[in-house]
């Protein structure tokens, strides 16, 4: 197999297994809509570590601990760890953070974005667009002026590194005993898989996701690049198979009002998800990428996770995040400051 069959493969059987997970998981017990979503997931596990006090947002979902760790095994099975800093910092953190807010707007991360549409979620069209808005005008900065975030690299602390790995699997035994950490009794968070299925399903995802380098911004950066639909195949798979499950197991339900977990704010919608595909191109990968750079010794994707566990948290304790009401005004003006601070980055600076 050449190496470029080789690619389209593995990018289409990680996009399969996402899109399955992500069906079967809402169907095994996770909130509807929600099968997989970074952001929600990071609001749970930041209600969970205390940092903030929604009782209804508090679990520390598996598939997160699963996405990292998949990833993780996959590169040490592979022999890819390299742990690696080009010392992004503060404004890698920002970054973090900068994604999770605009998912919190739009209700749902790229991942969650894909899933809607999936099931028939038609409020997900203006997300959608606004992603592949966001990507495009993150792909304009990048080719102008330089952000100076990610410009050097070097090694960084392999001892750091397992230090980190060692304190995820400690969270996932923790997560078996449901002790010293906090579990919603009510609320979307008390929704959940069946704990293994979960921690399973985020470990195959997250290996074969390592493996093929599948990212959900990436793939649209890549065929708006090429032109090629196949650069993004992982994604074309991702939605038909989410799609075909949903049908087989009776999930699927086509139409435009009252669908869970979303609002009819069509224009913020877009908005938000533009914010989280600028602020991820930059960044160099979508939230659920993060999470799997992660796992390959990324120190950059650390601050970013970091940065997204901040965002959770400010997302709760500001009330940032969308119902299905509406869109509250700190959260239209978070993502108008977002707007502001990546404009800045990308487009603010003189070229060399």
């Amino acid at each position: 197999m050449s190496a470029r069959r080789s690619e389209i493969y593995w990018m289409a059987l990680a996009g399969a297994a996402l899109g399955l997970a992500g069906s079967l998981l809402t169907f095994w017990g996770n909130p509807v809509n929600t099968g997989i979503c970074i952001s929600c997931f990071m609001e749970n596990f930041a209600g969970a570590m205390g940092l903030h006090e929604n009782s209804r947002m508090q679990y520390v979902r598996p598939e997160l601990l699963g996405f990292l760790l998949g990833g993780f095994l996959m590169a040490l099975a592979s022999r890819e760890v390299r742990v690696k800093s080009s010392g992004g910092g503060a404004g890698a953190f920002i970054l973090g953070l900068l994604m999770i807010i605009g998912s919190a707007v739009f209700i749902g991360c790229p991942i969650k974005m894909l899933l809607r549409l999936a099931g028939g979620d038609l409020t997900a069209v203006s997300g959608a667009a606004g992603l592949v808005a966001g990507v495009w005008v993150g792909i304009k900065s990048l080719s102008g002026p330089d952000p100076k975030i990610f410009s050097k690299s070097s090694e960084g602390s392999r001892g750091v590194f397992f230090i980190l790995i060692a304190a995820v699997a400690i969270l996932v035994i923790l997560s078996l005993f449901e002790r010293p950490l906090l579990f919603s009794k009510t609320g979307g968070a008390s929704l959940h898989a069946p704990l293994w299925l979960s921690l399973g399903a985020g470990l195959v995802v997250g290996g074969l996701s390592q493996r093929s380098r599948f990212c959900v911004t990436g793939s649209v950066r890549d065929i708006m690049l090429t032109r090629n639909v196949f650069s993004g195949i992982g994604l074309v798979v991702a939605l038909l198979t989410a799609l075909f499950a949903d049908i087989f197991t009776g999930q699927f339900n086509l139409g435009y009002f009252d669908q869970p977990g979303a609002h009819l704010e069509a224009g913020w919608a877009f908005l938000g998800m533009a914010l989280t595909g600028w602020a991820a191109i930059i960044a160099g990968g979508c939230p659920f990428r993060q999470l799997v750079k992660a796992g390959e010794g990324d120190l950059d994707a650390w601050i970013i996770i970091l940065g997204m566990l901040a965002g959770a948290v400010l997302v709760q304790n500001w009330g940032i995040g969308a119902t299905p009401a509406s869109v509250p005004p700190q959260g239209k003006a978070a993502v108008l400051v977002g707007f502001a601070f990546l404009a800045f980055l990308g487009f603010g600076r003189e070229k060399r």
